[in-house]
């Protein structure tokens, strides 16, 4: 059996900045860590849009790097319950959901997108700690990927 992946999502918001921070840490299912991305966007969304977009943005790595059996968390309890929702929003929120199910729907097909409180969301907010002081950005701990034909 595959293994299990676990990812935490959590995006930070600076209006000092201007600028939207999504920070993505993935662990496997011994809770050893595998890889990390931080994006990193020159102005402030609102936080139902930047934590939609934070998702989005997951799902769309990862979908790239072929994962799959992943247990996305957000601490967004509005973007986690308009992902299972099953209406329609045509906000600029609900266009943003719209396309995380359709992205989730093509390429996940043992996973799940879960609300877990910002207290669990422990690991996200360390590398979102570090993120923020400017250690790093972009990929890190990224272990090589081969494409399969």
């Amino acid at each position: 059996m595959p293994s299990r992946y676990k990812c935490n999502i959590y995006v930070t918001f600076s209006s000092h900045f201007n600028r939207t921070d999504i920070d993505i840490c993935v662990r496997d299912s011994e809770c050893t860590f595998v890889l990390a991305k931080v994006a990193s966007y020159p102005c402030l969304y609102s936080v139902d849009v930047g934590e939609a977009m934070g998702l989005h943005s997951t799902l769309l790595w990862l979908s790239d790097m072929q994962f799959d059996n992943v247990d996305f968390e957000t601490d967004s309890k509005m973007t986690s319950d308009a992902f299972h929702a099953t209406r329609d929003n045509t906000s600029k929120f609900g266009c943003i959901i719209s396309s995380c199910r359709s992205l989730y729907n093509s390429f996940f097909t043992n996973s799940r997108v879960e609300f877990v409180r910002q207290q669990a969301n422990g690991v996200a907010h360390a590398l979102a700690g570090e993120a923020g002081a400017d250690v790093f950005k972009g990929y890190v701990g990224l272990k090589p990927h081969i494409p399969l034909p």
